[in-house]
C-alpha cells in the first residue's frame, strides 16, 4: 500500500469514528429530550454482583433440586432427545421460578444481540460478568426500544432474577433496566481488546474495562496490602505516616526530585526512603511500626523501575537482622499462602518455593561461590581495582574495595539466586546507616532478599551509635562532593535522635511493586502500577 492510499484509509477510518460518536451524542440527546436524561440519575441499588448472583443460584439450584434425576435419552432419535429434554428443562425451571432468586445489578455492557421480541446482552462489573435476558414482554415496549438503541459501553442497572437457559448458562432475567451512564466513546474491538502496552498505561480506565487479567491484577494488588497489614498487625506493629517533602532526602542510595515550597520560600526535596523518620518513632518508643507509601527517585525507567513506587519499610526495637530475616520468611510464605492458594508460585514458567526454608549465604562468599574470588583475601583498594579490570568489571576512580565487592556481586552473582535467598554482611563502604559485625567492622549486619534475580528487600541491625552514624555521614558528604549524587547527607536533627539514645533496633525496606510482580505473574512494574510514569504526549 503506498503512502497516499494509507494516508487515505486513516483519513477514512477517522471519518467513520467521528459519525459513530456522532451518532451516540445523538442517541444521549433523544434520551435528554424524553426525559430520560442517565446523568441526571444519583445512585443505583446494587444489590450483588454477577459471581454473587451465580453462586447464589448454584447453592439455590443444588438445594431445590437435590436428588432429582437427570433425563435419559438412551436409545431415543434426536427428535425424541429433544422432546425429553425440554419438558425436562421446563420443569426444572418451572421448580426454580417458583422460588425465584431476585438481584439487582450494575455494570458496563459489553456485548449485545438484539432477535426480535427478545435479545441478550452482556453485563460486566467488579467481579466478572452475566449474561442478560431482555424481554419486551418483561421490561415494556419502551424500554426495549431504548435498549435496542443502546450501545456497547453504556451503564445499565437491572433488576430481575437468575435461571439457568437451554444451553446450561446461569442468566439473568431483566424485568427493568435502566441506563445510568451514556457512554459517549467507542471501545476497543471485543474479540483484539487492547493489546497496545503504551495505550494500556496512559488509558489504564479502557485497560481496566477490556482486559480481565489487568482487572484481576490490581485486585490482587490491593490483596496483598491489606495481607500485609493483617500480618504485621498480628505482630504488634503500628501503622504510622511520615513526611514526603523534606529538607534533606536521606535513607537511600538515589537521587532526589526537588521541588520548592512557596508558603515558606524554601528549596525541598521528595522524600526517597521512610528510613530516617521511622527510626526517630523508635526513640521516640514506639516500639513496633511500619508505613506503606509512595517513595520517589530521580532515576530511569525499565521493567523494575519507576520514579514513584511504592515502599514498605518496617522497625522493631529490640531485635536485629536476624530477626528481619525471620520475619520476611514468615510474611513471604504468609502471602503467598493467603493471595495465591500455595507456598509454592509460578513466575514465568519457573516455579518459587516459599515453603522451604530461605538460603542463607554472605555476599563474600557468594562471589567466592560464582567467580571462585574470596575477597577476604584482599587488603587494599588498589588489589580490588585490579582485579575488577582484571575480570572487565566496571567501576570509578573513587570507588574502595567494598564498592568493587558490591559491583562483583552484582555482575556474577544477582542473575543465579532465583530461589529465595538471604544475602549477608555487605561491606561496610555501601552500608551508611548499619551496624558494623562486632566480629569483622569492615562487614555490617545487612541482608538483601533475592527471589528470581530481584532484590525484594534490604535490612539492616540498625547503627544507633551517633558518634560512629556522624562519621558515616562525613564519608556520605564526601562521596557526594566526589561526586556521587546518590550518597546521603549529613541529618542533624537524625543524629540529635540518635544522641537520645536508640534501641537495638532491626529494619527492613520491601519494595511492594516487586512483590506484586512476584505474585501476580507480571513482566513489568507498568503491569502493577495504575499509573506508571509515561512521557508526555505534548
Amino acid at each position: 500500500m503506498s503512502q497516499e492510499q494509507n494516508n487515505q484509509k486513516n483519513q477514512n477510518q477517522e471519518q467513520d469514528l467521528n459519525q459513530l460518536l456522532k451518532v451516540r451524542r445523538e442517541k444521549l440527546a433523544n434520551l435528554q429530550e424524553a426525559g430520560k436524561d442517565p446523568f441526571q440519575i444519583t445512585k443505583y441499588d446494587q444489590t450483588h454482583h454477577t459471581t454473587e448472583a451465580k453462586e447464589l443460584y448454584l447453592a439455590h439450584e443444588e438445594k431445590i433440586l437435590a436428588g432429582r434425576q437427570e433425563p435419559n435419552v438412551d436409545g431415543l432419535d434426536e427428535a425424541e432427545a429433544k422432546e425429553v429434554l425440554n419438558a425436562d428443562y421446563n420443569e426444572r425451571r418451572a421448580i426454580m421460578d417458583a422460588s425465584p432468586i431476585e438481584v439487582s445489578i450494575a455494570g458496563r455492557m459489553m456485548f449485545k444481540r438484539v432477535m426480535g421480541k427478545a435479545s441478550f446482552c452482556n453485563i460486566q462489573d467488579l467481579k466478572g460478568k452475566i449474561q442478560v435476558y431482555v424481554a419486551k414482554d418483561a421490561i415494556g415496549e419502551e424500554a426495549y426500544a431504548d435498549f435496542k438503541k443502546s450501545d456497547i459501553g453504556d451503564i445499565y442497572g437491572i433488576k430481575g432474577y437468575v435461571f439457568r437457559t437451554k444451553t446450561g448458562e446461569i442468566s439473568v432475567h431483566a424485568v427493568e433496566m435502566t441506563m445510568l451512564t451514556k457512554s459517549l466513546q467507542i471501545l476497543p474491538e471485543k474479540f483484539h481488546g487492547l493489546t497496545d502496552t503504551d495505550t494500556r498505561y496512559r488509558q489504564r480506565y479502557v485497560d481496566l474495562i477490556m482486559n480481565d487479567e489487568s482487572r484481576n491484577v490490581f485486585i490482587k494488588r490491593s490483596q496483598i496490602i491489606q495481607e500485609i497489614r493483617k500480618f504485621l498487625a498480628e505482630r504488634d506493629f503500628m501503622e504510622v505516616e511520615t513526611p514526603m517533602l523534606v529538607s534533606n532526602a536521606g535513607g537511600a542510595a538515589a537521587r532526589p526530585f526537588d521541588t520548592h515550597y512557596n508558603a515558606l520560600d524554601e528549596d525541598v526535596k521528595l522524600r526517597i526512603s521512610l528510613e530516617l523518620y521511622l527510626k526517630r518513632l523508635i526513640v521516640g518508643g514506639l516500639e513496633r511500626v511500619y508505613e506503606i507509601g509512595r517513595v520517589f527517585r530521580n532515576e530511569g525507567v525499565d521493567t523494575r523501575h519507576n520514579p514513584e513506587f511504592t515502599l514498605m519499610e518496617l522497625y522493631q526495637a529490640y531485635t536485629d537482622y536476624e530477626g528481619m530475616m525471620e520475619l520476611t520468611e514468615s510474611m513471604f510464605k504468609y502471602l503467598a499462602e493467603k493471595v495465591c492458594g500455595t507456598s509454592k508460585i509460578m513466575y514465568n514458567g519457573i516455579e518459587i518455593d516459599f515453603g522451604k526454608p530461605f538460603e542463607r549465604i554472605t555476599m563474600i562468599d557468594c562471589i567466592k561461590k560464582y567467580t571462585g574470588i574470596d575477597f577476604d583475601t584482599v587488603e587494599t583498594d588498589e588489589e580490588a581495582k585490579a582485579l575488577a579490570k582484571e575480570h572487565h568489571v566496571e567501576f570509578e576512580t573513587r570507588h574502595t574495595k567494598g564498592d568493587i565487592v558490591n559491583l562483583f556481586f552484582e555482575e556474577f552473582c544477582e542473575k543465579n539466586l532465583i530461589q529465595p535467598t538471604f544475602v549477608m554482611d555487605h561491606p561496610l563502604a555501601i552500608s551508611p546507616l548499619t551496624k558494623k559485625k562486632p566480629s569483622d567492622p569492615t562487614k555490617v549486619e545487612r541482608f538483601e532478599l533475592f527471589i528470581n534475580t530481584w532484590e525484594m528487600c534490604n535490612a539492616y541491625s540498625e547503627l544507633n551509635d551517633p558518634i560512629d552514624q556522624r562519621e558515616r555521614f562525613a564519608a556520605q558528604d564526601a562521596a557526594f562532593a566526589a561526586g556521587d549524587e546518590e550518597a546521603n547527607h549529613t541529618d542533624e536533627d537524625f543524629l540529635n535522635a540518635l544522641s537520645i539514645g536508640m534501641p537495638p533496633t532491626g529494619g527492613i525496606g520491601y519494595g511492594i511493586d516487586r512483590l506484586v510482580m512476584l505474585l501476580t505473574d507480571s513482566q513489568a512494574i507498568r503491569d502493577v502500577l495504575l499509573f506508571p510514569t509515561m512521557k508526555s504526549l505534548n
